[in-house]
């Protein structure tokens, strides 16, 4: 797995961001501490999709007027940049990168102590486009070994926003929470469909929507009327 299968695997702009909406809700309601996906539309003047597991390992997506940036960092990736003293990026990493997309090169969330640019993997698609894209003749180290399921990139990270998210989420919250899900209350929640109480607690019964007014709104999912 690398930039180029999953760019081939993307959804559309506007479906992607349907998904990142959906795994934050899931995520607020799961664990309302420190969620592993998260999401806001106060990203500056852009909406951004987010994801950190804490070990040192991060995404993010950025929805602008132009299109989506997404950015991804996977700390034991051969592509580090903290592989040079320079913190070089991999090779071929950024080539082809539209100019519309430079902004996320200086977001300081996504650069190191001196401000330079931090990541293992880039892909973009301009609003116009018909297709996601990644640095062009990019030649990858080798994978790490048999069980590495993330790629040499990291890309890997991404593919819970594939088509098959409800069930990559199932899977995610089994391992990662030891918890088991209604498979049809997270598919509620992929359809987008209005949070309802009864979801709510299905997926934890210690919240509920009015408890998440607040989060539920700063992601922009619909809630269900009283």
């Amino acid at each position: 797995m690398t930039a180029y299968d999953i760019a081939a695997k993307l959804p559309t702009i506007d479906v992607l961001r349907s998904r990142c909406k959906s795994l934050a809700v899931l995520e607020c309601i799961v664990d309302g501490g420190y969620p592993y996906y998260t999401y806001t539309r106060s990203w500056g003047d852009d909406e951004a999709a987010l994801m950190s597991n804490g070990s040192g390992d991060e995404w993010a997506v950025v929805f602008t007027a132009e299109g989506a940036f997404i950015r991804v960092f996977d700390h034991e990736s051969a592509m580090t940049p903290y592989r040079d003293p320079d913190h070089e990026l991999w090779p071929g990493l950024l080539d082809g990168l539209p100019e519309v997309f430079g902004p996320q090169l200086e977001e300081p969330a996504f650069g190191d102590d001196e401000g330079g640019f931090v990541a293992t993997a880039a892909l973009w698609r301009l609003s116009t486009g018909d297709r996601w894209h990644a640095g062009e003749g990019i030649t990858f180290p080798p994978l790490r070994g048999p069980s590495d399921n993330i790629g040499p990139d990291g890309s890997g990270l991404l593919e819970i926003l594939l088509d098959d998210i409800a069930d990559r989420y199932i899977a995610f919250a089994e391992d990662f929470y030891e918890i088991k899900v209604d498979p049809s209350v997270v598919g509620h929640v992929v359809a987008h469909r209005p949070l309802t109480d009864a979801v709510v607690k299905a997926l934890n019964p210690d919240v509920s929507v009015a408890g998440l007014l607040d989060e539920i709104a700063a992601i922009g999912y619909p809630v269900a009327a009283p």
